[in-house]
C-alpha cells in the first residue's frame, strides 16, 4: 500500500490520434470552437495541444460541473479567461445551469464572422462550432441539452463518443461532435492524478486503491475538514493516505473474512462520493 506515490497514471488509447487529426480537418468547416473542461480542473482537463490545433478560431470554454466545484474558484477562472481574451460560462451541463447563457455567448464571441456574412449578403448564414474536450468533460450532455433530445451517447464511463456528428441546436447554430481527445502523456503527473480524480481517465487502466490514496492526500492538505464531516473522523493530521483510507474502512465497517479492511470497497466509495460532490464543492485548481 505504501508504495502508491511511484505509479504515474497514463493512458492514450489509439483512437486517439486518429482523432486528433479528424479535428485539424474539420476545423475548416467550422467558424468557432466550445472547448469543455471540468470546473474543478480547468487547467488539467483543458488539452494543451488545442492552442496549436485551432489557432486564430474563436473559442468559448464552458466550466462543466459547476455544480460541484468551488463557486469562488470557478469565478477565478471565468476572469482569468476574460483577461486572455475569451469567452467562459460555469455550466452544468446535465441539469442545463448556465446554459441559457451559452446562445448570446456565441454571437458575442463570433460578432466578427456574423458581420463578415453581412457584408457578403449571407445575413442569418448558420453558425458551426466544434465541440471538444478530454473524455467525460461533458460534451454528450451538453450537445443533448442544446438539441433537445438525446441522439448523442452519454456515460459516466470516459471516451464514450467515437465518431463525429453534426446537431442543429436552433437560432442558427449547429454544433459538430468529436470524440474525447487526451494528449500522448502527462509531463506533469499531478495532471495525471487529476483526470484520474474526477474520471477523465479509465478507473479500469488506473489502481483504485492507489488512486484514493492520493486523493485523500491531496485533500488532507488543501480540504481536510471535507474529509473529516464526511467521515465522522477526529482527526488526519499527519497521516499518509492509505492510513486515511484505514481509518475510513475501519469507520465505514467495511470488513472482510478475518476482519481485515476492504481497501477496494472503501476506495471505490471515496472515489465516488468525491466526484458526486458529497464531500463537498471542491475545486482542485486556480488559475
Amino acid at each position: 500500500m505504501a508504495d502508491f506515490q511511484k505509479q504515474t497514471v497514463q493512458w492514450f488509447p489509439g483512437h486517439m490520434a486518429k482523432t486528433r487529426r479528424l479535428i485539424k480537418e474539420s476545423l475548416k468547416l467550422v467558424d468557432g470552437v466550445v472547448e469543455i473542461v471540468d470546473a474543478r480542473i480547468p487547467y488539467s482537463s483543458s488539452n494543451p495541444e488545442l492552442n496549436d490545433i485551432i489557432k486564430g478560431k474563436p473559442r468559448i470554454v464552458l466550466l462543466n460541473k459547476c455544480d460541484v466545484a468551488d463557486s469562488n474558484a470557478t469565478n477565478m477562472w471565468v476572469s482569468y479567461y476574460k483577461s486572455k481574451n475569451m469567452f467562459a460560462l460555469p455550466v452544468d451541463c446535465r441539469t442545463g445551469k448556465g446554459l441559457n447563457k451559452f446562445i448570446p455567448t456565441v454571437q458575442k464571441a463570433l460578432a466578427e464572422v456574423i458581420e463578415k456574412n453581412e457584408q457578403k449578403g449571407m445575413r442569418g448564414k448558420s453558425l458551426r462550432l466544434m465541440v471538444v474536450g478530454i473524455p467525460n468533460t461533458g460534451k454528450s450532455s451538453f450537445i443533448n441539452r442544446m438539441a433537445g433530445n438525446s441522439k448523442a451517447k452519454v456515460a459516466d464511463k470516459a471516451g464514450v463518443t467515437r465518431q463525429q456528428q453534426w446537431f442543429v441546436v436552433g437560432n442558427g447554430i449547429e454544433l459538430l461532435d468529436t470524440p474525447g481527445v487526451l494528449w500522448p502523456k502527462f509531463d506533469d503527473s499531478q495532471v495525471g492524478d487529476k483526470l484520474a480524480f474526477t474520471g477523465a481517465v479509465k478507473d479500469e487502466v488506473t489502481d483504485i486503491e492507489t488512486l484514493s490514496c492520493r486523493l485523500l492526500e491531496t485533500l488532507s492538505k488543501t480540504r481536510p475538514q471535507a474529509i473529516l464531516d464526511r467521515y465522522k473522523l477526529d482527526s488526519i493530521d499527519g497521516l499518509q493516505g492509505w492510513e486515511i483510507l484505514e481509518l475510513i474502512g475501519k469507520k465505514r465497517g467495511f470488513l472482510i473474512k478475518g476482519g481485515e479492511i476492504d481497501y477496494e470497497r472503501a476506495a471505490v466509495m471515496i472515489c465516488d462520493e468525491f466526484r458526486g460532490g458529497k464531500l463537498g464543492k471542491i475545486s482542485l485548481e486556480l488559475p
